[in-house]
């Protein structure tokens, strides 16, 4: 953990070295794209700032002006129209600059847009295992905060750097044209300023990089326990404290972590400060002696003074900005690196896939598949298997065996490292992923629902589905009796992850939505796992309408559920070890035939022991 005292964070950051940390190269032109399609807002952007630092000049040359000659003759006429000049080009600047400040925040955000749009549809075409190997709070940091953190550099730094140089330019060579050599002592300090730049913008990125890590665990703490899944198991273990204190320690490190921030080059600062006090005595020493002995006039020494911080004042902001830049840079280098990510593939052999699909059969065969989630043994291991069309094809095995795996790769969650799946014959990584998955409705045991109404929920599956339709999906899925008892009917909001509603009911709408999709394909995975048996009993009869005519892969943990499959696939350690019918299997004597018997043995001696207390309970109200 990072702490000590103000005195001693300060001390290290500026003086204790740091690690190195290799820097990405910069890639400049990938930056200066995103202000490509706002290049004419940009343009009127510089004439501004050029007009408005033009005008700038006026003020002190109308002072000038004003003591040199008006005051010098006591001409009343030039004394209103040199303050009338200054009110009236402060005024002007200030109306065209109202006007830039529009087109920079339109820019800006406009920017911020797209950058936010590029990357979340990004990230929606990142495959499966991205997910999975990632943590949502990270995601979500780098979605929201750090875009939110190149906000000043695309809204006001770069702006901010042509301004400051129109200054610097325009002041430069007014003061040259009144006096070379207090222009040339003005100047002498302006290296000061610049020279230390390097190493506090590099010691900036390093401690910038480590404050967003930072960040991303916070926000990955955050999400996991402020969810209404993560609140409940951490209420159901009596675990608030510990993760109170977990959260404080990651917030210290922050602290940390952002003190040394705020105090890198710090003392930097402090100097160029110095500076716009020093430049000024130096040419009042200089001018005053040039007015005693060379003949200079006061108005000019006025009015170069007032130049300086016309000169000074964007120096020391450059200087500043290009910190901010270097330290920028880190947050630019961390989205660009999700943009990077390669998305979800449709590659054979190096080729990319696009085929479209027409009329869909829902053959499916896998050929010698092998898949890995990693460096473990297989999740799979030369699986071959086929699935007629229109088939009811159940997948069961003990837990870990592979069944979901299989149904997985059905739709290009994962591809497979050895062998192939095809639809129809054709291997499906040749398919456009789009019109794969279109052909594919997918119901688990934990199906996702938005907080939103249930019709916006049901439409997710058919998002031009008229409320009739909705209705009929419904019916068919059980579930529009209850829906019609509410008082908001189909407009109900169904709440986070439709926590409002029973398991039993976010199954039913679930069924409904995949009805409304009307895929040929079908993966059920443990659809009716976890309720009661009205529940079961409902849904059961909701399968019965979503099953016909579709191809249908199920994985059942009651094999009950599975009975009248057309094709019953035995997974273990990753194999399909047997196939066949139920009646088929059971009269083989193999695994299944003891995965059945087990499994109903087990229910019968569940329910006599479920039993015993009850008959206990009785006798005990008998004899009291």
């Amino acid at each position: 953990m990072i702490g000590g005292s103000p005195v001693h964070l300060m001390w290290s950051s500026m003086f204790n070295p740091e690690k190195p940390v290799r820097k990405r190269a910069v890639d400049w032109r990938r930056i200066a794209a995103l202000f490509v399609p706002y290049l004419r807002q940009e343009a009127t952007v510089i004439a501004c700032i050029l007009i408005v630092a033009t005008l700038g000049l006026a003020p002190p040359l109308f002072a000038m002006h004003l003591i040199d000659v008006a005051l010098a003759h006591r001409d009343v006429r030039l004394l209103w129209i040199d303050v009338a000049g200054m009110i009236g080009s402060a005024l002007v600047a200030a109306a065209i600059g109202v006007y830039q400040g529009y087109l920079n925040s339109l820019v800006g955000e406009g920017i911020m847009r797209d950058i936010r749009t590029k990357l979340v549809s990004h990230l929606h075409r990142m495959p499966i295992s991205f997910f999975t190997n990632t943590k949502t709070g990270e995601i979500m940091n780098r979605v929201s905060s750090d875009v939110d953190n190149i906000d000043n550099v695309v809204t006001g730094t770069l702006v901010s750097i042509v301004t400051n140089a129109a200054l610097i330019l325009t002041t430069a060579v007014t003061m040259f044209l009144l006096d070379w050599r207090l222009s040339l002592i003005a100047l002498a300090v302006v290296p000061l300023m610049i020279l230390p730049l390097s190493p506090v913008g590099r010691h900036m990125y390093i401690v910038r990089k480590a404050t967003r890590e930072k960040r991303d665990q916070i926000e990955s703490i955050t999400q996991e326990t402020l969810s209404i899944s993560g609140i409940t198991l951490i209420k159901s273990f009596v675990r608030e404290a510990y993760e109170g204190a977990r959260f404080h320690r990651a917030s210290t490190d922050l602290m940390g972590l952002e003190i040394r921030l705020a105090m890198v080059g710090r003392w930097f600062l402090a100097a160029i400060m110095a500076m716009v006090i020093v430049g000024p005595a130096l040419v009042w020493l200089a001018g005053g002696y040039f007015v005693i002995y060379e003949g200079a006039t006061v108005g000019t020494v006025v009015a170069f003074v007032a130049l300086l911080a016309r000169l000074y004042g964007p120096a020391s902001t450059l200087a500043g900005i290009q910190v901010q830049i270097v330290s920028a840079l880190a947050v630019f280098e961390r989205i660009f690196e999700y943009l990077d990510l390669k998305p979800e593939g449709l590659i054979v052999e190096g080729k990319q896939g696009g085929l479209r699909l027409g009329a869909v059969r829902g053959e499916i065969r896998f050929e010698h598949v092998r898949f890995s989630y990693g460096e473990d043994r297989p999740a799979l291991e030369d699986v071959d298997l086929e699935i007629e069309p229109g088939q009811v094809a159940a997948f069961v095995g003990p837990s870990g065996a592979g069944k979901t795996t299989i149904t997985q790769l059905v739709p290009r969650f994962y591809d497979p490292q050895d062998g192939r799946v095809t639809l129809d014959g054709i291997d499906l990584r040749e398919i456009q992923l789009e019109s794969l998955r279109e052909h594919i409705g997918i119901v688990t045991q934990e199906n996702y629902l938005f907080h939103d109404t249930i019709a916006a929920n049901l439409r997710y599956g058919k998002p031009d589905a008229t409320l009739e339709e909705l209705e009929a999906a419904a019916r068919a899925a059980n579930i529009a009796t209850f829906i019609d008892s509410l008082p908001l009917r189909y407009e109900t909001v169904v709440g986070e992850r439709g926590h409002k509603l029973s398991g039993g009911e976010r199954q039913r709408l679930a069924i409904a939505r995949v009805l409304l999709k009307n895929p040929k394909i079908l993966i059920l995975d443990e659809a009716t796992s976890a309720l009661d048996s009205e529940n079961e009993a409902l849904i059961q009869a909701a399968l019965v309408q979503l099953l016909r005519g579709r191809t249908s892969l199920v994985i059942a943990h009651r094999l009950s559920t599975i009975l009248g499959a057309d094709v019953i696939f035995v997974v273990e350690g990753g194999r399909v070890v047997e196939r066949g019918s139920h009646a088929a299997l059971l009269a083989r004597g193999g695994t299944y035939a003891r995965l059945y018997h087990t499994q109903f043995e087990k229910s019968r001696e569940d329910s006599r022991i479920l039993a015993q207390p009850i008959v206990r309970s009785q006798e005990t109200l008998i004899d009291n």
